[in-house]
């Protein structure tokens, strides 16, 4: 593209500090709604809103949705891949904190690290990046054991960690199928619709099977922070990822994921009061440094377009 940048400038900065902090805030935004909404239907209805908002946003830019390209087993897949790392991270949040909730599921760039080499063989990680995967993974077992030893919000503390964890496999294995299907071909606003609509349908189907029940009405702060999440998180928030990585270099802008956990972190402790423990903070570290080395080490890769990637969680 002609108007594609080689660096990052001002407008690149503000609008990933922006989304960093976006998707920081969701896993508070999701704690917040639980008080009021089930986790799956909760879960549904972000998915099955921002579904539709992104399928008016494409018919607007004339951006062809429903062409047949070889993708519809691929978006199936990963739609449902979706709909399962939501599902453990939304119930998980129920007996977990959001700060802690948001340190787990960044183990997933790991999990696209280790196993991108089974999707691309020319894809390997140097010996920095093993080190960054090992400070992470370490870092996050020693929080972990917490939710043995010393649970700060309740004896299920490590249930929530544990579907924090599987939430954060899904969403790797996500990225990995539409890395090595024909998603990787697609435009990005349908690689997204595949994921938000399939699993919208999925997890609306797993509430009601579960007998989840919808409130009859919403306070102010619940009915807001579910606005948040489908308008801000789902639809805004990953349009503008998809937009910086047509201009500007991904690797860049990958790297300024890891100020994710650092911002879920402080919303959960400033917004909810959570509690701050040092396991907690040596994770947030281990897993910060951990993106950080995986990102800035030099393996042997192709470069990715945007809806390769797939999206932020």
């Amino acid at each position: 593209m002609s108007d594609r940048k080689s660096h990052l400038d001002t407008v690149a900065v503000v609008a990933l500090l922006s989304c960093c902090a976006v998707w920081g805030l969701g896993q508070v935004a999701t704690k917040a709604t639980l008080a009021e909404v089930p986790a799956l239907a909760q879960a549904a209805i972000r998915s099955c809103g921002a579904a539709l908002l992104v399928a008016l946003w494409a018919r607007w830019r004339g951006i062809a949705l429903f062409d047949r390209d070889g993708t519809l087993g691929g978006g199936l897949c990963a739609g449902l891949l979706f709909a399962i790392e939501f599902a453990a991270i939304f119930t998980g949040l129920k007996f977990t904190t959001a700060s802690r909730m948001v340190v787990f599921v960044y183990l997933a760039p790991f999990v696209v690290a280790l196993g991108m080499p089974l999707v691309a063989r020319n894809e390997r990680l140097d010996a920095l990046q093993w080190l960054g995967l090992v400070a992470a993974f370490s870092g996050l077992a020693w929080a972990f054991a917490e939710g043995f030893q010393q649970p700060s919000v309740g004896a299920l503390q490590w249930l929530g960690d544990a579907l924090g964890v599987a939430g954060a496999v899904f969403w790797g294995a996500t990225t990995l199928v539409i890395r090595a299907t024909r998603l990787s071909h697609a435009a990005a606003e349908k690689t997204l619709l595949y994921q938000l609509a399939v699993s919208g349908v999925a997890l609306a189907l797993a509430s009601w099977l579960s007998g989840e029940a919808l409130p009859a009405r919403l306070s102010l702060v619940p009915a807001l922070a579910l606005v948040f999440q489908v308008v801000v998180v789902c639809f805004a928030s990953y349009l503008l990822w998809f937009w910086l990585m047509r201009h500007y270099p991904a690797t860049q802008l990958s790297a300024f994921t890891l100020l994710t956990p650092v911002f879920g972190l402080l919303a959960g402790v400033g917004l909810m009061g959570d509690p701050l423990t040092l396991r907690l903070i040596v994770a947030l570290v281990a897993v910060s440094l951990g993106i950080a080395l995986v990102h800035g080490g030099a393996p042997r890769v192709s470069p990715m377009r945007q809806s390769e990637r797939g999206k932020p969680t």
